[in-house]
């Protein structure tokens, strides 16, 4: 079963049937050069090599107390307000499904098409089946990364649904000669539907695929074990039978 299909499943077990909401659908915001970019904040802990604990008063122990003072601190503000202030913002956040990825169009590019709507959070595009990717670069000449669906999460529902309305069955269009000018999108809003939903989706099938490999390759194993064991057994009873007949 495709993420797709398993996302639908658990979709309609948490919320039932989707249902067309009756809310007033908000205007669809114009072309906008201002993309939000994530920042990552990277923290390095600081390695135990074994040595003896600060005493109290050295100033290694004074330089501990302001660091836990200060992570007392951040992690105040990022219970408080900061989550309080994420968890709203990710409930006025809207979700699209794109059941179609041009071969060649990259999330950076799906980013950039979708953001000339309305303001962009997140983009999440699935890659096409290793299987099937393997076929496509033995015999064609392109080596690129393929996709084949993808979700985009707009900071408005209402624009999310705007635009799933409005660009579902229609060319992409672009620069004459673009690449992508004559390709159909099609996209449909998804009510209810939120991006931890499909992260705990992605995470799921990702254990599941580290599994199988592991139970391969434990089968993989045994089975080398065994072709050995057998070898071996041959050798012995071929020397065995050579000791006999003579």
């Amino acid at each position: 079963m495709s993420l797709r299909a398993k996302l639908a499943v658990n979709y309609e077990l948490t919320f039932g049937p989707a249902e067309e909401s009756t809310d007033d659908i908000d205007y669809v915001e114009g072309s906008s050069k201002d993309h939000d970019e994530s920042e990552a904040v990277s923290e390095e802990d600081g390695s135990q090599d074994g040595s003896e604990a600060p005493h109290e008063g050295s100033e290694e122990y004074a330089s501990e107390e302001e660091d836990r003072e200060d992570l007392g601190k951040t992690a105040k503000t990022l219970s408080g307000d900061a989550l309080a202030g994420f968890e709203k913002a990710q409930q006025k956040a809207g979700i699209i499904y794109i059941s179609r990825i041009p071969p060649g169009m990259r999330p950076a590019k799906v980013k950039h098409l979708m953001s000339n709507y309305g303001k962009v959070g997140r983009v999440f595009l699935q890659q096409e089946d290793p299987k099937r990717a393997y076929l496509r670069k033995k015999h064609t000449t392109t080596k690129k990364v393929h996709y084949t669906e993808g979700w985009v999460e707009f900071e408005s529902k209402y624009v999310a649904r705007s635009v799933a309305e409005m660009l579902n069955a229609q060319p992409i269009g672009g620069k004459k000669g673009s690449r992508w000018r004559d390709d159909i999108w099609t996209m449909k809003y998804l009510p209810k539907f939120k991006w931890n939903m499909l992260t705990e989706q992605v995470a799921q099938e990702a254990a599941a695929h580290t599994a199988r490999l592991r139970v391969e390759l434990s089968q993989s194993k045994a089975e080398q074990r065994d072709y050995l064991r057998n070898v071996e057994l041959a050798r012995v009873l071929e020397k065995v039978m050579k000791k006999l007949c003579t």
